[in-house]
């Protein structure tokens, strides 16, 4: 992507072992801060010269001329949206919970992480960024977003590593993550469901 003009910002939460300096020469610029995703990817757009902003998770992979589709016109300050998540696994159960994500992000308008959120930067900075919540930083600042525009939501993949799914138990991590989503609409604070999550993800 650096060849074709785009700029790559690594984030690292300060991670142990510390990220290997030699990464320096594939990223435009290497940056530690606090651990939270929220954190980190507030933190990667401060220091961004963009327009477009493009938040990847670090067990999420693309293939190259994925970030085409995210440049069509309008790119105007309206512009945000998402990619279409494919489960790296082969068990059939991913295919289903890929499809359902994709689905009801459509429906409700609601993006995750894991689907690569890309917003506007005036946007961005319009609403602040992302919250810092410690989980859910996805769920609410889609429900900000929503508030200026309808999400772009395309169908091109992103690929995310299954090994959370597949470690845990497919079924129970659905059945997780359904709940933590109910809690959170229900008004649960992010804090309170951050600690349940630690305690009940492996």
């Amino acid at each position: 992507m650096r060849q074709q003009g785009h700029e790559l910002i690594l984030v690292d939460g300060g991670s142990e072992p510390a990220p290997d300096q030699s990464l320096q020469a594939w990223v435009d610029h290497l940056l530690v801060t606090e651990p939270g995703r929220a954190q980190q990817m507030n933190h990667g757009a401060s220091v961004a010269a963009g327009e477009l902003l493009w938040f990847l998770h670090a067990d999420t992979r693309f293939t190259p001329g994925s970030e085409q589709p995210m440049l069509v016109p309008p790119v105007d300050e309206s512009l945000w949206g998402r990619f279409d998540i494919r489960l790296s696994g082969s068990h059939l159960l991913l295919r289903v919970v890929e499809r359902m994500m994709n689905w009801r992000s459509r429906i409700t308008g609601i993006a995750t992480g894991d689907q690569g959120i890309f917003v506007h930067r005036a946007l961005f900075q319009k609403i602040g960024g992302f919250p810092q919540q410690p989980l859910m930083e996805d769920v609410e600042i889609s429900k900000r977003l929503k508030r200026h525009a309808p999400p772009r939501c395309l169908y091109q993949q992103l690929t995310t590593s299954s090994r959370r799914w597949e470690s845990a138990g497919i079924l129970p991590t659905i059945l997780l993550m359904w709940g933590l989503r109910l809690a959170y609409w229900l008004g649960v604070t992010p804090q309170r469901l951050a600690d349940y999550y630690r305690n009940h993800r492996h």
